[in-house]
This record gives structure tokens, C-alpha cells and sequence, in this order.
């Protein structure tokens, strides 16, 4: 009975030809793949995009990819040729496929014998990025506003994120997020609220309350480079002295650097990578997704910038922090610096000096795809052998790292 009645509702959807989610699309295409029905709700959710070659459904590692086009197209996955389907004789080609789960996946078509459209950062959701039935969720705060004393002036937007398994009785870990606006919304594109709140229900993070914080303005000046790309104490004192006391006038949490961690994106990575830099006692677990550690704030003779740190690292003493450094090929090339040389840089210098660290890579480009895709794993072996019992805990380089070679490079995009 339960099916008929899916199927019902499908119908009718498809009869008003309404656009459909990507989820409704993809389990027409697996129940319809030849059908017209599939035709006109593809154009219809997908608009213009099925014209310009970029239109794109997924969910988890399934895929729908379609274009309208007078001559059949050839399709490259990863650089694997997929055979697109023609669907009646509508002009639509479309394919479907399984993408591995847990990084990001870029496909192309060639049209006429010419590259057209295409994406190079699609995500390929590990299951625990989507909501769950029966998994409690967390509560978030309203958006605050804290004005800074270090930065004087500058205004900040910040949010309080508190897991449901949170009771007050004891003080739990916690983790802070730079651009914290890009993680609040539970449907949106980073699912971190549905990672956290499915992985603290399994018992495979620690309760933990989450801090969301945007890079703030003093007046009209923007402080994101300033704060985050800024090779110094100023942004781990702004948070150990401001912000985090006041994440303790509400909540009870844990001080050791143990049950701490930290995360960013760009230049937020290198930001996280920072804090943790100059303040190992007080973040000792650092996500870094496309880190920035390049020149951008670099002014010789004056102020270092993140360019240095693969030589920090590898001259300076060894700091007791655990990271997860995710990259990809396609990442950015410009006058600061080459973000994917630098990340593996920074990978050999952490290897070399028998740093706890696991480097992701991918095809990828500057982009959340990936990072966002494989969040539950990267959140896993972060807070991986973490004992609520403990204070604090000596990392070591896993021998399985231990025993492969450094990171090399072969050029690429040359004959």
C-alpha cells in the first residue's frame, strides 16, 4: 500500500510537470530511465541549465547529468567516458551513474567535438551528511553580534550550536568554525549541523557544543583576510579572550586543548591551522579544507604570512596537534601563491616531523565540494580515540602514515 501511494504522488507531481528535488529526480530516472515523463521533469527542474551542459542532480554518490543537445554528446566522468541516453525524441541526453561517496567528482561534455558545460566540484555525500529519522537534533541560538576589544571596534556575527545530548551536568568538548554562516543552515550545502547531530548519536563524537563564527567589519572594512591569513596570536587571543568566555557565561565546557578543535575553510583553514599554531593549549584538533597557505597578508620584514608555514613546521618546535588538511588539483594559482603545491607542502612537513596529519586530495577546485562531502570521516578521525576521561593525549603519526613515501608531483595539463 505504502509503494502505491509513492508512486500516486509521484504521478502527480509529474502530471502538473512541477519541478522536482534532485532526490525526486534521481528515483524517477531509476524507475522511469526512457520515459518522457523524465524528459519534461528534467526540463522542467532543471531550466536553462540543460542548454548550457551543467545540469546536475545528485544525492549520496548517485548521479543524473542532462543536456539538450542536436548531436549526441560524449560525457567524461573523472575522466571516464560515460554513455549518455537520448530520451525519445525529445533532444535530452541524460546519464546516470554511482559516484564513490565521501569527495567531490567533476564531469564535462564534449558537444560537436568541443569541451561544453560541466562541473568539477559535485559532492558525493557520505550517508551521515543528511538528516536521519529517530537522530535528535541540536538547538541553534539566534545570530549574536560581539564588538571586539583586540580588533578594536570590529562587530562579528556568531552562533551557539548545543547538541540535544547536552544536559549542563558536565562540561562538553568543543569546536569553533570560522565563516560560521556558511554552517547554520541545516539544508544547506556544508550539512554540518546533520553531521554533528548523527555522529554524537552514534557515539562517535564527543558532546560537543559548536561555535559559528563570521569574519566581522570594522565599519565598512572588511577584517576576514586581516583575522584569518595573519600569521600570529592576534585571532587565537581573540578567541581564547573573548569569544569563548562568553560561549562560558551560557554553557560548560571543556578547557583542556584535548577536547577542542577547530575548522575553516580557505583562508579559514590556515586560520584554524594558526590558532592552533600559536595556541596548542587551547585547540588541539584542526580541520583545514583548501587551506589558504599562501602570501595573501605576507609583508616582508613585517608580518609572515602562510606561505611560511611548511617551513615553520619543519624548523620550528613540534607542536602536540592532530590535522586534517583536505586539497585538490584544481585549487587556485594566482599571485599569492599555488594552494595545492602548498598543501602538499605543508602535508611533507607534517610527515616529515612525525605529525598526527592525514591529507585529502582530489580533483577538486577551490571549493566546499569536497570538504562538505566527506565531513562525517574527516569529523571521525579527528575526534577519533577521544576518551571523555582524559585531559589530554601525546599524537603520533599512525604507523600505516609512517610507512608511505612523501607526496610527489608529476605535471599535469602539459604535453
Amino acid at each position: 500500500m505504502t509503494r502505491i501511494l509513492v508512486l500516486i504522488s509521484l504521478a502527480t507531481i509529474l502530471s502538473a510537470a512541477e519541478k522536482l528535488t534532485q532526490k525526486q529526480l534521481l528515483d524517477l530516472a531509476h524507475k522511469q530511465p526512457n520515459s518522457t515523463a523524465l524528459a519534461d521533469a528534467a526540463r522542467e527542474s532543471f531550466g536553462e541549465r540543460v542548454k548550457k551542459g551543467t545540469a546536475t542532480a545528485y544525492h549520496g554518490g548517485d548521479l543524473l547529468v542532462a543536456i539538450e543537445a542536436a548531436n549526441p554528446p560524449r560525457l567524461f566522468l573523472d575522466d571516464q567516458e560515460l554513455k549518455p541516453r537520448k530520451l525519445g525524441k525529445s533532444g535530452l541526453f541524460v546519464a546516470t551513474t554511482q559516484m564513490s561517496a565521501g569527495t567531490s567528482h567533476a564531469y564535462y561534455w564534449v558537444v560537436d567535438g568541443k569541451r561544453f558545460g560541466g562541473d568539477q566540484n559535485v559532492p558525493a555525500y557520505l550517508p551521515d551528511c543528511y538528516i536521519k529519522e529517530g537522530v535528535p537534533q541540536g538547538k541553534l541560538s539566534e545570530k549574536m553580534v560581539h564588538t571586539s576589544r583586540i580588533y578594536e571596534g570590529m562587530q562579528s556575527d556568531w552562533w551557539i550550536y548545543v547538541p540535544a545530548q547536552y544536559d549542563g551536568a558536565q562540561p562538553a568538548a568543543l569546536m569553533v568554525w570560522q565563516d560560521g554562516a556558511g554552517h547554520i543552515n541545516r539544508d544547506g550545502a556544508a550539512k554540518t549541523l546533520a553531521v554533528v547531530d548523527n555522529l554524537i548519536h552514534q557515539g562517535t563524537i564527543p558532546v560537543m557544543i559548536h561555535v559559528f563564527i563570521s569574519p566581522g567589519k570594522i565599519g565598512t572594512r572588511a577584517m576576514r583576510s586581516i583575522q584569518y591569513d595573519s600569521v600570529n596570536d592576534t585571532y587565537a587571543r581573540f578567541l581564547r579572550d573573548e569569544i569563548i568566555p562568553e560561549v562560558e557565561k551560557k554553557y560548560k565546557i571543556r578547557r583542556d586543548a584535548y577536547s577542542r578543535a577547530i575548522a575553516g575553510n580557505s583562508s579559514g583553514g590556515i586560520c584554524a591551522f594558526n590558532a592552533a599554531w600559536q595556541m596548542p593549549d587551547q585547540f588541539a584538533r584542526v580541520l583545514s579544507r583548501v587551506g589558504s597557505f599562501t602570501s595573501i597578508q605576507w609583508k616582508p620584514g613585517v608580518l609572515d604570512g602562510g606561505n611560511v608555514y611548511p617551513f615553520k613546521v619543519r624548523k620550528e618546535p613540534k607542536r602536540n596537534i592532530r590535522v586534517w588538511l583536505q586539497d585538490g588539483s584544481e585549487d587556485l594559482e594566482n599571485n599569492h601563491g599555488s594552494w595545492p603545491l602548498q598543501n602538499i607542502q605543508l602535508a611533507n612537513s607534517l610527515k616529515m616531523m612525525g605529525y598526527d596529519f592525514h591529507l585529502s586530495w582530489s580533483n577538486g577546485s577551490h571549493n566546499g565540494a569536497h570538504g562538505n562531502a566527506e565531513l562525517p570521516a574527516a569529523m571521525t578521525w579527528l575526534w577519533r580515540d577521544y576518551e571523555a576521561a582524559k585531559s589530554g593525549q601525546v599524537f603520533e603519526q599512525d604507523a600505516a602514515e609512517k610507512a608511505k613515501p612523501m607526496f610527489r608531483v608529476k605535471l599535469a595539463a602539459r604535453e
